[in-house]
């Protein structure tokens, strides 16, 4: 089955955009490692979501950058994979290369994930990222975090409801001062309810899973 991962960039403090969605508070000088990173990122998956308030300027950035420079590989690679907006009000796409998911959004992502084919990545936005973390949708975050904090704005883990635990895939600090923090949120079962009236005893098919502090890939 498909992994569905995020890339996001956070400031140090948490927050994924300023108040009106500004992002003037990015790092953007990249090294050569985060830009392979970056690269082996989106090699790995072959379908692009967006939300449809960030579908506008996410495609017309990037149709732009090729055009401006057709030479550039990430870019050309950002317009031609396929891209699947999440919208409610919508009847017909306005974009290129891009399909219209208009259904339930646990169901609209499982069956994206059944398909054949490489993972699917999401860069935002911050709301559309909220309802797939709240749904517990996402497979793997990779969090870029800026060394900078902005004091407010808008976040994507307010809306969770509940305590998350994570196992950490890697975490590796880039020279232009980003770190990267890799991570997949812990499926454990519930536990059942406590009765102290009996001794305690333990089920082979129901059983606690502790999360570890470091899981590897």
């Amino acid at each position: 089955m498909r992994k569905l991962k995020l890339q996001m960039q956070m400031s140090l403090d948490g927050y994924v955009a300023r108040p009106n969605g500004e992002l003037d508070w990015m790092t953007w000088d990249q090294d050569d490692k985060l830009i392979q990173f970056i690269n082996s990122l989106i090699d790995s998956s072959d379908t692009i979501l967006l939300g449809r308030k960030m579908t506008d300027g996410f495609v017309s950035h990037w149709e732009n950058v090729v055009k401006n420079k057709p030479d550039s590989p990430f870019a050309k690679q950002m317009v031609d994979i396929p891209k699947v907006v999440f919208t409610k009000t919508l009847d017909k796409s306005i974009w290129n290369n891009t399909t219209l998911a208009k259904g339930n959004l646990v169901e609209e992502i499982a069956n994206l994930k059944k398909q054949n084919g490489k993972d699917i990545i999401v860069y935002g936005g911050a709301g559309f990222v909220s309802s797939l973390i709240k749904e517990g949708l996402i497979d793997e975050y990779h969090l870029f975090i800026n060394p900078t904090a902005i004091g407010d704005g808008m976040t994507i883990f307010e809306s969770l409801g509940r305590t998350q635990k994570f196992s950490v895939i890697q975490s590796r600090f880039y020279s232009n001062g980003i770190t990267v923090l890799s991570c997949k949120p812990c499926r454990a079962f519930p536990l059942p309810a406590a009765n102290f009236s009996q001794p305690a005893q333990r089920s082979d098919n129901q059983e606690s899973r502790s999360c570890p502090l470091r899981a590897h890939p």
